[in-house]
């Protein structure tokens, strides 16, 4: 049965809280797209196919032409970031795309200016924010976001928001007793409690405000049991959390593969160099506890070594992150994986990625915002697990171990997108093909 979806009618309105390299990326794109001067390539709403079906039909209709999604020219943006630059001048001084491509979309980035951003240095040691709010108070930081969205869904005439978070990774902070419940938060809010981080003020400002909430970072912010409590009181779908791009997308592809030949990994080691903005902030250790903890957990997670440890009991897993300026946002990482096959025999495989991390990253921000956009008008609330294709560290129902293998991923998005379409599941299992053929003898 399908589910009934309100129509896309209007404008949607993506904000965004940091206009850095990622976002300014993603927002370039879309003016291009639109313009026709380049294709989305990477986005599964935009390029990616989905089967209906059996196989013997031949349906295998664009996503965009099967689910109701937001047309890009609909789609208008705004955020916030701690420097003044207009989206032009973010993407410039990012130096991600190429020159020539900014200035034939230049008036429509300049036209966006960033919103004064909450910022803390206590959360981001190696920044410093300039283009920041005057309120110090955790509760007036949060009407203030809470204003601020109204004042641009007012301003840009939008039917409906949806927000990702493209700042910084903020400093590695544990679960605490004021983020276990709505009331202990909000509490918490009133007495401008400074372990509430600036990304938690704007998903709980989203959230409120009944808009969907993504987060693209490793930090702690939508998955507090607070803000799940939120997000079902106010029926608004979130995820998180972490881009998943670069050297973690290599992983959640090819550890699949391992395992599911049976091949033993006694080592993996990865190691990164990135010279952008996010390099910068994760050179400082309490930031690049954030991010280690996202990456290392995927590879455990995939190979389940308690499950099998003969062969992947002693696996050891090392992630590095080096600032290198030289690079900028062209990120490069290499992977040395020790693993052994029949009858113990070593081999290894080497993997060296010169990925440019926000051109993976910002095709990962139009599905989410499109998705989050779609489960909302389905009548979708709460954590939708089923967005975990696009992040490092997927979100899931208390209790619940996350899915990290891509290819189960997939399968989980796409039969989604048919349950909410009233189309069959695919399970691939096929044996109703050869028993038709056995019961046609």
């Amino acid at each position: 049965m399908a589910y009934t979806i309100k129509p896309s009618e209007g404008k949607l309105g993506i904000l965004i809280p940091g206009l850095g390299a990622v976002a300014t990326t993603f927002i370039a794109g879309v003016a291009a797209i639109n313009k026709g001067l380049s294709k989305p390539v990477g986005s599964l709403t935009q390029m990616g196919n989905i089967r209906l079906g059996k196989r013997t039909e031949n349906r295998y209709p664009l996503i965009k032409d099967f689910v109701p999604l937001a047309g890009l020219k609909d789609v208008v943006f705004g955020g916030w970031d701690i420097y003044k630059d207009n989206v032009f001048e973010a993407a410039t001084n990012a130096k991600v795309l190429e020159p020539l491509l900014l200035h034939a979309v230049k008036d429509e980035l300049e036209a966006i200016k960033p919103m004064k951003a909450v910022f803390d240095k206590n959360f981001v040691k190696n920044l410093d924010g300039v283009h920041v709010k005057e309120q110090t108070h955790r509760r007036e930081l949060a009407d203030a976001l809470l204003a601020d969205i109204e004042e641009f869904k007012l301003h840009n005439d939008c039917s409906r928001l949806v927000m990702i978070w493209c700042g910084s990774t903020e400093k590695y902070i544990d679960d605490c007793d004021i983020f276990q419940t709505l009331d202990a938060f909000e509490l918490a809010l009133d007495n401008n409690d400074q372990r509430i981080s600036p990304s938690m003020l704007y998903a709980y400002a989203a959230i409120k405000s009944h808009v969907p909430f993504a987060n693209g970072a490793p930090n702690l912010t939508c998955d507090i049991p607070a803000m799940i409590e939120l997000a079902q009181l106010m029926e608004v779908p979130i995820a998180g959390k972490d881009f998943k791009t670069g050297q973690t997308l290599m992983k959640t592809i090819l550890a699949p593969g391992l395992q599911a030949r049976a091949l033993g990994v006694k080592g993996w080691f990865s190691s990164n160099i990135l010279g952008n903005r996010d390099g910068l902030v994760l050179d400082d250790p309490e930031n690049f506890k954030t991010k280690e903890v996202s990456k290392l957990s995927v590879l455990e997670e995939i190979l389940n070594p308690e499950i099998n440890p003969e062969l992947y009991g002693d696996l050891y897993h090392k992630v590095r992150i080096n600032y290198y300026p030289p690079h900028g946002d062209n990120k490069e990482s290499w992977d040395n994986i020790d693993i052994f096959g029949w009858l113990g025999y070593p081999m290894q495989i080497k993997i060296n990625f010169l990925c440019r991390d926000s051109i993976l990253a910002a095709p990962i921000v139009l599905d989410l915002a499109l998705f989050l956009d779609l489960a909302h008008r389905a009548g979708m609330s709460g954590i939708q697990e089923w967005l975990s294709f696009y992040l490092k560290s997927p979100q899931t129902a208390p209790g619940l171990k996350a899915e990290h293998d891509i290819f189960k991923q997939l399968i989980k998005l796409q039969n989604t997108l048919r349950h909410i379409m009233g189309e069959d599941l695919i399970t691939h299992l096929g044996l109703d093909y050869y028993q038709e053929l056995v019961d046609s003898l």
